[in-house]
């Protein structure tokens, strides 16, 4: 059956002005970002030097972006980057990261500095979006010039330290909704003819095609299968039309792709994807499953 098209535009045509503020005026803010993130950030104020390090203007409303970094920082310390949010509607990315910050940072203290972003997104974040309010991509947008506020803040922030990122993990999910509205929308902002896909049942990672970490990725992966199940491959072998490398990895240039994941030089680094609308797992299971992966990451950086 030939998928209806999208609400906006015209198939086969890019958007332009009116589509984008068409496609705007449908966003409804479904949640806060002050009551369920800046407020649990408030409450590591005593454990974090918690920084402001950007703030995003898209009137009528205005959004803080804050990073948690160690207090005991020193500069001859490697640096852990932990990120979430970057796309705002992945819920357990923002709060896996939180979760590790409230429970598990201190075990890292005098060993490495981390610096925790829990959500680069926030305008997302309230309206269940990947994109920002302009129908950019942050995710694609970690380059030179970035079009997207979100990713310029946070590259603004990493800079003076970028050589220092050991590790880097970004967490992520893959929803239902990826499938269902966001696919489609992306092919009709771009004036592409959308192709249905399937969503995979599971946690997978996404290692760098131009710089693999075998090890490290499979660290990960056996570490979060404790907690929650692992993708299998789909009937081609792949997971999101990539090839399954290991079980539960796949590869992309996250780099040339933009990938907030391929921002600095890091060793070890990482996309998490967990897979929150599969009836064999939780919304507890799947925060559980990216402090879990970000405490893998890191104890597999410092052992090498």
């Amino acid at each position: 059956m030939q998928p209806l098209p999208y609400p906006i535009g015209t198939p086969g045509v890019p958007w332009g002005a009116s589509e984008i503020s068409a496609w705007l005026a449908r966003q409804q803010r479904q949640r806060s970002y002050a009551d369920e993130v800046m407020s649990i950030i408030d409450r590591l104020r005593d454990r974090f030097d918690v920084i402001q390090y950007g703030q995003l203007d898209y009137p009528p409303d205005t959004y803080p972006l804050y990073a948690l970094r160690s207090r005991d920082g020193r500069e001859d310390r490697p640096v852990a980057l932990i990120t979430g949010g970057v796309h705002g509607y992945e819920t357990s990315g923002v709060h896996g990261a939180l979760r590790f910050a409230d429970r598990h940072a201190a075990e890292y203290a005098g060993r490495v500095d981390l610096v925790i972003v829990p959500c680069v997104s926030p305008w997302g974040y309230e309206r269940i979006h990947r994109w920002n309010p302009r129908a950019v991509d942050p995710n694609r947008a970690f380059r030179p010039g970035s079009p997207a506020p979100e990713s310029a803040a946070l590259m603004a922030l990493v800079a003076p330290f970028a050589d220092r990122v050991r590790v880097h993990i970004d967490l992520h999910e893959t929803t239902d909704t990826d499938e269902s509205e966001f696919r489609p929308a992306l092919a009709a902002r771009d004036g592409r003819a959308f192709a249905p896909g399937s969503i995979p049942d599971g946690f997978y990672l996404v290692d760098d095609t131009e710089s693999p970490q075998p090890g490290f990725q499979e660290a990960v992966i056996r570490e979060v299968s404790r907690v929650t199940h692992i993708a299998p491959a789909d009937d081609r072998g792949e997971l999101i039309g990539s090839p399954m490398v290991a079980p539960g990895v796949i590869r992309y240039a996250l780099r040339s792709l933009g990938l907030c994941a391929g921002m600095t030089n890091a060793v070890y680094r990482t996309t998490t994807e967990v897979y929150p609308d599969s009836p064999r797992t939780t919304p507890d299971q799947c925060n559980e499953a990216q402090a879990v992966a970000v405490r893998a990451a890191l104890d597999y950086a410092l052992e090498h």
